[in-house]
């Protein structure tokens, strides 16, 4: 299968190609593509040296799917292109997400919406993918009615520039600013721009794609988003109210043995979920489940994953495996 990854260099790109090799897609010839002044240069995939593409270049290729990376502009003008020669487009940008004739996937809860006829797929936000995979088996078991999240992202969210201000930060080097403030030694209670009703962007991807990803409008969600000066991970403290009842022992029986989802809740010892724990792993780590006491059928939650991998290239990777598994390619 020929494989193109648009926006090859780039932080998600890069674990684009880990995720591929480790997983052993099989990619018969792949395309990597970057920006006009990477074409020519070159990058390695399974020990083998490849020549990065232009977005032409790529199309001419004729791959059969083709990994998007590289921003919400570039998916808007190239997508469609890459699609209407016949290439199914994986899309991890805000471009596609919300667009009523376009599919919003995390595999293991709505693969099974996606149909031959779907040429640009929309992969969710980072910190939207891992608390979902945690919701769906709670909500399929008692319903829940209302979600109040609190995220602590890492700076690997903003890209590489944010990863280089905070390193500049620690070792006393003025630089280029990713942010309007420093990061390091501090907490930004902003992801993205301001909205009109005073919730970030980030925050509002997280109430829409939320009720889009689990097909159910009635799920009330209100979030606060917040960047930390960590890397390894987004983390996130959910408050999920339910219609009925339920059994903290179900619970984590019900997380325990979802795919992808990996329980790590032994308090006493110490045992929680953490960025140290999740970095460069494809799985999503939940902790610290307890009932909430102050309201009925509510329980809290402490949810981690690798932003750059479930949160991004692994779902990308997972969406192509089940299109090809699913003989959808």
């Amino acid at each position: 299968m020929k494989v193109a990854v648009v926006g090859a260099t780039g932080l998600v790109g890069t674990v684009m190609l880990k995720v591929l090799e480790e997983r052993n897609f099989p990619v018969s010839e792949l395309i990597p593509v970057a920006s006009e002044k990477s074409v020519g240069k070159q990058i390695t995939f399974k020990g083998n040296a490849y020549t990065i593409h232009s977005m032409e270049q790529a199309i001419a290729a004729k791959p059969t799917i083709a990994l998007f990376s590289a921003g919400g502009g570039t998916s808007l003008e190239w997508a469609p292109k890459f699609a209407e020669a016949g290439i199914v487009v994986i899309d991890n940008s805000s471009a596609w997400r919300m667009s009523p004739t376009h599919k919003l996937i995390v595999p293991e809860i709505n693969g099974s919406v996606l149909t031959k006829a779907d040429k640009i797929i929309a992969n969710p936000n980072c910190s939207t993918i891992q608390m979902v995979l945690v919701m769906k088996p709670l909500h399929d078991a008692y319903g829940i009615k209302r979600v109040v999240v609190s995220t602590y992202q890492s700076v690997t969210g903003t890209g590489v520039k944010a990863v280089t201000q905070m390193e500049n930060e620690r070792q006393g080097i003025e630089g280029e600013m990713a942010y309007k403030y420093k990061i390091d030694k501090n907490a930004i209670p902003q992801i993205d721009v301001f909205l009109d009703n005073g919730y970030t962007k980030e925050e509002m991807k997280m109430v829409n794609e939320t009720k889009k990803i689990m097909m159910d409008d009635s799920i009330a969600v209100t979030a606060t988003c917040v960047r930390i000066p960590v890397m390894g991970g987004h983390s996130e403290s959910v408050n999920l109210r339910f219609e009925k009842d339920y059994d903290l022992a179900e619970v984590k029986t019900l997380l325990a043995n979802t795919p992808g989802i990996i329980l790590q809740d032994d308090p006493a010892n110490g045992i929680y979920p953490m960025p140290l724990w999740a970095h460069e792993k494809n799985e999503v780590f939940v902790g610290r489940i307890r009932r909430d006491e102050s309201e009925p059928n509510a329980l809290n939650l402490w949810i981690v994953a690798d932003n750059l991998r479930k949160g991004a290239a692994t779902n990308a990777v997972q969406i192509a495996e089940y299109l090809r598994e699913n003989k959808l390619v």
